[in-house]
């Protein structure tokens, strides 16, 4: 099974696809028809083969092949299973009852066999009553073991169910004494029933009752516990100002203050409240206003911090920063906030830790003039005109020098836009190659095809051929001699005739080759030629560009 043939797969098909469907006649070629025979037998990989792989196989796809004869050949010997009755246990235990449906399966095939191997005799026009009824016995004898047999196997497979039956009555029988005993020894439903359904009310209604007196129960019970913490609280209450107004009275009267003396101190007492909380109230405010005018402060010393990292950034970029930078010339351009540290914020409290940051001293803010480290308007102002005006010299430079190498560059396009046109021109001429060779192997595997085609026919006359037995032995195998001898004859033709058709794909493949080497070396001489031919024109322009005018 490693190293098979198209011949091999295609009898291992046919015979395999006979034990699924004995009475399927193979009449077109095996590529246009197992594809179909595929699609109706629900193979799962059926998408994954094509009729290209079909007509030659082996290779590299022989074992999708191989799988499907594998499954073709599994499908077949569970059929065979089914047909011994393998399955019958599985179908009753699922409940379905596949007896009835075998037995008329194996009258209806054995008829049919029978009749089939039967020399049947149709009816004919002039047939007389006679030769009819004669005609039907026949075909009633043929039938009747049969119809015998299946008979028979029904009433095996009733008399199973029958015994089955007498059980189950039996079994009904014997419950049916026992339901009569019981009703016999009951008292009556009707009266039971009453009674039951007069209980069922009373407790129902019981139950209601419960209900009610539970829950008026447990509400009064919430209302005592209330009422018992309410007094609880009252009583300790009442209890703590008892004693508090005993201690007050005997304070009172160990110092020997009168009530008039405890009227004033307590009016003095909320005059000071006043006056204190007045004092509060303005201190806040100021604490408030000087609050606010820090965090203006800050919020422009901030502005100030991201305008100087902004402009000493600037300068790194465009060489300014440090001193040793291309463009600072030895000047040092990096600006400096001369400020404190930062406050520190977890000891900042009620605004008074960011004075050390807004002040120069204790008492003191900063200058404007001493707040950065360079004088922007005087000195570095003059100096980075003169840079401005050295980097806009420079850019012109730049400009001109870029405005030459773009002419260069577009007289370089120029030149290869040239070569481009050329290198198409001899493009087009590989396409009429290629065209021509296409044609050449249309033609060829034309003639390939209707060679196979050739063969298939000599093959399927040569099945027709087995396929007549009407005639007797000894002509059939002179006849099957003559046709081996022909199929010999043209499968050595067929063989002959592929051998002279891949000499003639070879001998045309070497003279494409050859042919594409010949243009590949035009063309590498072209191309020297016109190296040299440029070489050529330009020594003789600069011959001509220094050559004195003697002849004039």
């Amino acid at each position: 099974m490693t190293r098979t043939t198209q011949k091999d797969f295609e009898f291992m098909f046919q015979w395999l696809y006979h034990r699924l469907d004995p009475g399927h006649r193979f009449q077109k070629n095996i590529a246009a028809e197992v594809p179909p025979l595929l699609k109706q037998l629900r193979y799962p990989f059926e998408k994954s083969i094509t009729k290209s792989q079909l007509s030659a196989v082996g290779g590299q796809n022989w074992l999708t092949f191989l799988g499907l004869l594998h499954w073709m050949m599994q499908l077949a010997q569970m059929l065979d299973r089914y047909d011994a009755g393998e399955y019958d246990e599985a179908c009753a235990e699922a409940g379905v009852d596949v007896t009835g449906d075998r037995i008329i399966f194996r009258f209806l095939s054995g008829a049919y066999r029978d009749w089939l191997s039967a020399e049947a005799k149709a009816p004919e026009e002039d047939e007389t009553e006679e030769e009819r009824n004669q005609r039907e016995e026949d075909e009633k004898r043929l039938l009747a073991p049969h119809i015998e047999a299946m008979a028979a196997e029904f009433q095996r497979g009733n008399y199973k169910y029958e015994e089955e039956r007498k059980i189950l009555e039996a079994e009904h029988s014997a419950l049916l004494l026992q339901i009569e005993e019981a009703e016999k020894g009951q008292p009556d439903i009707a009266k039971l029933e009453k009674h039951f359904k007069i209980l069922a009310d009373d407790k129902r209604k019981f139950e209601d009752y419960n209900r009610n007196v539970e829950e008026k129960v447990q509400k009064y019970e919430s209302k005592i516990n209330a009422l018992a913490e309410v007094i609880a609280s009252a009583e300790k209450e009442l209890f703590d100002a008892e004693r508090e107004k005993v201690g007050l009275q005997q304070s009172v009267d160990q110092q020997g203050i009168t009530i008039q003396d405890i009227d004033r101190m307590n009016g003095e007492r909320e005059r000071l409240s006043k006056s204190v909380f007045t004092a509060s109230s303005k201190l806040e405010e100021t604490k408030r206003k000087s609050i606010e005018k820090e965090t203006e402060a800050n919020r422009a010393l901030e502005d100030l911090e991201r305008m100087v990292d902004k402009y000493n950034s600037v300068c790194y970029q465009i060489g300014l920063i440090p001193t040793t930078a291309a463009n600072a010339k030895g000047e040092n351009y990096e600006l400096q906030l001369l400020t404190n540290a930062a406050p520190n914020l977890s000891s900042s409290q009620h605004g008074s830790s960011d004075s050390e940051r807004l002040l120069a001293s204790a008492g003191t803010g900063h200058s404007p003039a001493h707040l950065l480290s360079l004088d922007l308007r005087s000195s570095t102002k003059s100096l980075l005109l003169s840079l401005r005006k050295e980097i806009s010299e420079r850019r012109s430079m730049a400009i001109d020098a870029d405005m030459k190498n773009h002419e260069l560059l577009d007289s370089i396009k120029e030149a290869i836009d040239d070569k481009r046109s050329e290198v198409e021109a001899l493009e087009h001429r590989v396409r009429a190659a290629e065209e021509e060779f296409e044609k050449t192997k249309e033609v060829t595997t034309t003639q390939k095809v209707a060679s196979d085609a050739q063969i298939e026919r000599m093959e399927k006359e040569l099945a027709k051929m087995r396929g007549g037995l009407g005639e007797s032995v000894q002509v059939l195998e002179q006849r099957e001699m003559n046709t081996n001898i022909e199929y010999e004859q043209l499968t050595l033709k067929a063989n002959a005739l592929r051998e002279e058709l891949h000499t003639e794909v070879e001998r045309m493949l070497n003279d494409i080759i050859k042919f594409k080497v010949h243009i590949q070396k035009s063309l590498e001489d072209y191309e020297g030629f016109v190296v040299e031919e440029a070489e050529q024109e330009l020594a003789g322009g600069g011959e001509v560009d220094g050559e004195p005018l003697v002849e004039e």
